[in-house]
């Protein structure tokens, strides 16, 4: 005999008593009606076992417990004699999920955003998700502008209780901006204000940033420039009162309206510090940026909290606390400040944790830290060490967290997690540069080689004017105090036929070893000793200068090199800097012992200034000088210095600038300098890839103080040019492009207006 149980379920839901059965010592229990889940699942949600009594109330919370899982929609308890059965019926499962008109969106993307909302592949289908996963699906369309986005959703049943999604989505057309107003500004134009403002109306760019396209989260970021732009010229009660943003009935037109109460202007009237200092007041007063007659600048006093903390960390007070209570005279529209210094307990590192590196040896991680475990925690020396771990190019992130250590006041610990990236590579690939014409390159390196620190690179470079086999290793550590060395061999052949160089053919053979020395954090030092064999081949239209030269030393010489390099490297970043500088100086001397004995000398000074968030200044200047010494009458034509050409003097053709030959041809010298002044910026949208830039150049090069050489008609003076530049780390390697104008071109002078480098460092 069967006894259905539904009215277990009932008296469960509503809390009555029910008697459905009467209560029994259960013998066996078995399942019905399960295609996907396993029976020991279900076993697992009963509150009774084989042996047990079940009773009303049991079996009312095994109904629930199993309902709760999300995976029937519907269960029953029935009972054959001793025997409980349990008989379910499963909800369908998901099995496919398709998308018609989606265009806007990576499908990936909406796979992702829908799996967080409850719908994916292989889970079980539920109602209540799909609409949410829909409103989630119509969410992600409205950040990008689409409000009439209609979203039609289908479901089909399958076999073996399974189903199909289908999403049918007509995007339509993105709103855009029609018009922002500001109101309640007095003291600025809202021209002026809107300058500030990412979001912005229709114009000829925002088809690609998207900016004329509404968005929550650029408007806040918007709204705080706002503030940021009053706060920091004196207006300290300034207030957004409110935002309001409409749509037009179509859905295709947005306008925003901004209430602003811009309040007085104030002057700070005094300034002054309070708390425990640990280091001298005076000092710290230095630190302190606003001063009394300026007018109020939140940027200055967060900028003077920042200095005196940091301050204060470089002492090993980790956790200074160090906040500015102004007190507002608003008749005289002044406000005074009491800079309170409050700076916890000093705290010393007691241990440094390094994770990720399954690959990098901890050695030549912690080699390059500059906090030390076991000493006071210092701000100053945890940002260089993560600083120093980024220019390596091992990791692809390097993230430092400083917990305290839990039960103490003066402990903390270094957690410092990095994610390697492939330090080898294997390229073959292919580059075009207007001066070098198709370029194949080759090359097998390992930066990090066996997790060492040390690099080996095995390189081949084929163009039409260099052509380059080399080897070179260095070990950066040569030894513990920093000091590296390596070694180089090469053979390298050039041909100017194909350029403005006057035409001659060389083929060169050397190795050198070298051994550089830490100066400081950002300086270094760098000595080499080389064997160098160079034999010349020249041609009856190659320059008088060419031919005297080997006619004097032979077409094949020897010579023994010294270099020596100093560099001081300040710039924030290697590919696209905003503030900071570079210099280098650079000697090479040909020592007695070889064929030939010369020196050379360049020096190079590069400054960049932030002008604001979107604007740097860039100048560079570089000088050259060589000259002969002992029995060598001259500097080795092929150790002339050039100038012209996408990296020095634009506008010009590459290697153009400075004496000819009697044929015309530019046969370099030994003097040189060159000039540059560029104004850069990031295209919007792609600031870690694209920089463009507006440029003035100067340069020249002449032969002991003069371009003429002897020929009629070369002028000695400077070379100027303007034009645009842009710069974009593409895919397949750095590209850099310039379109120049020659300013005082001469007629003698050979101009190329677009030059361009693609595949070659920059």
């Amino acid at each position: 005999m069967k006894k259905s149980l539904l009215s277990v379920l009932v008296a469960g839901l509503f809390s009555l008593p029910a008697l459905a059965f009467e209560s029994f010592v259960v013998k066996d229990i078995r399942v019905e009606g399960i295609q996907r889940t396993e029976a020991g699942t279900i076993f697992g949600y009963l509150p009774v076992k084989v042996g047990e009594t079940l009773t009303d109330e049991k079996a009312a919370q095994a109904i629930k417990s199993l309902f709760a899982t999300g995976f029937f929609r519907d269960v029953r308890i029935e009972v054959e004699g001793d025997v409980m059965v349990v008989v379910v019926q499963e909800r369908p499962a998901i099995a496919q999920i398709d998308f018609v008109g989606l265009k806007e969106f990576d499908k990936d993307v909406i796979i992702k955003a829908l799996k967080e909302a409850g719908i994916a592949e292989g889970r079980i289908f539920d109602r209540a998700q799909l609409e949410k996963a829909e409103q989630e699906l119509k969410r992600q369309y409205l950040t990008k502008g689409k409000y009439g986005v209609v979203i039609t959703t289908t479901v089909t049943p399958l076999e073996r209780n399974r189903v199909g999604i289908n999403f049918n989505i007509e995007e339509g057309a993105s709103a855009k901006i029609k018009q922002i107003n500001i109101v309640g500004n007095k003291d600025f134009s809202e021209k002026d204000l809107l300058v500030l403002f990412e979001l912005t109306t229709p114009g000829w760019i925002t088809w690609y940033t998207k900016n004329d396209q509404y968005s929550r989260q650029k408007l806040s970021a918007d709204l705080e420039k706002l503030k940021s732009f009053y706060m920091n010229r004196g207006y300290l009660e300034f207030a957004v009162e409110s935002t309001q943003v409409s749509i037009s009935p179509d859905k295709r037109d947005v306008y925003i309206t901004i209430n602003v109460n811009e309040g007085a202007r104030y002057q700070v009237s005094s300034v002054k510090l309070a708390g425990d200092f640990m280091v001298s007041e005076e000092e710290l007063a230095k630190l302190v940026v606003i001063k009394p007659g300026d007018v109020f600048s939140r940027e200055k006093l967060n900028e003077s909290n920042k200095a005196i903390s940091d301050r204060l960390s470089k002492e090993g007070y980790a956790f200074a606390n160090v906040n500015a209570a102004p007190e507002i005279d608003k008749e005289k529209s002044q406000v005074a400040f009491t800079i309170f210094v409050d700076p916890g307990k000093r705290v010393y590192v007691r241990r440094i944790n390094i994770s990720g590196n399954t690959k990098t040896r901890d050695e030549v991680i912690r080699r390059e830290l500059r906090q030390m475990e076991g000493g006071w925690y210092d701000s100053e020396r945890v940002t260089a060490s993560k600083q120093r771990l980024d220019r390596l190019g091992y990791f692809s992130e390097t993230a430092i967290e400083t917990p305290a250590v839990p039960g103490t006041a003066d402990q903390l610990d270094i957690d410092l997690k990095v994610t390697e990236k492939p330090t080898g590579n294997l390229m073959l690939g292919a580059g075009f540069s207007s001066t070098e014409g198709i370029i194949l390159s080759g090359s097998i390196s390992q930066n990090n080689f066996l997790g060492s620190g040390n690099n080996v690179t095995i390189a081949l470079n084929t163009g039409k004017v260099n052509q380059v086999a080399s080897f070179s290793y260095t070990n950066p550590y040569f030894t513990v105090d920093g000091i590296s060395q390596g070694f180089d061999i090469y053979h390298r052949n050039v041909d100017s036929t194909s350029t403005a160089v006057a035409p001659y053919k060389s083929s060169s053979n050397g190795a050198a070893v070298r051994f550089g020395f830490p100066v400081g954090e950002k300086q270094s030092l760098s000595f080499g000793l080389g064997i160098d064999q160079t034999k010349i081949t020249t041609y009856t239209n190659s320059s008088p200068q060419t031919k005297e030269f080997v006619l004097e030393n032979g077409d094949t010489n020897l010579t023994i090199p010294i270099t020596a390099n100093w560099i001081s490297d300040g710039k924030d970043s290697f590919l696209f800097p905003t503030t900071g500088w570079y210099q280098k100086a650079a000697v090479e001397v040909a020592i007695p012992g070889g064929d030939l004995t010369f020196y050379k000398a360049s020096y190079q000074l590069q400054r960049y200034f932030a002008l604001s968030r979107t604007f740097t200044l860039m100048m560079n200047g570089e000088v050259g000088y060589g000259n002969s010494y002992g029995n060598t009458y001259a500097l080795p034509f092929y150790k002339n210095f050039y100038a012209g050409g996408v990296n020095s003097v634009r506008g010009y053709k590459a290697g153009s600038l400075g004496p000819q030959d009697i044929y015309g041809n530019t046969i370099g010298g030994n003097e040189r300098f060159v000039g540059q002044t560029e104004l850069l910026w990031a295209l919007p949208g792609m600031e870690k890839s694209v920089r463009l830039g507006v440029f003035f150049d100067i340069g020249q090069v002449w032969a002991s103080g003069g371009t003429s050489n002897g020929v009629p008609g070369i002028d000695d003076a400077l070379r100027y040019s303007t034009g645009v530049s842009a710069a974009w780390i593409s895919p397949v390697g750095p590209l850099k492009v310039s379109y120049g104008y020659a300013i005082n071109k001469q007629p003698t002078d050979k101009t190329e207006a677009f030059q361009f480098q693609l595949g070659s460092t920059f």
